[in-house]
């Protein structure tokens, strides 16, 4: 017995290709002068949910997650 699962849409062009969905960056500095440095890469999951691959231990405490455009 073999099950198939289905997917559609944006979860399984992604999952073709294996790109992320989303660049995680971490903010320095303030108003027009901050500047945002690359840490890692994120994915979304069949089920809705997140994957965040982080470079390095360089977090304080927070970052940001920007969809690839």
């Amino acid at each position: 017995m073999t099950t198939d699962v289905k997917q559609t849409g944006e979860a399984e062009k992604q999952q073709e290709s294996n790109l992320p969905t989303h660049i995680a960056k971490v903010r320095h500095g303030q108003g027009k002068q901050a500047t945002y440095e690359r840490i890692g890469a994120a994915w979304v999951n069949e089920k809705g949910g997140i994957y965040v691959k982080l470079h390095g231990t360089q977090i304080v405490s927070e970052f940001s997650l920007f969809e690839v455009s």
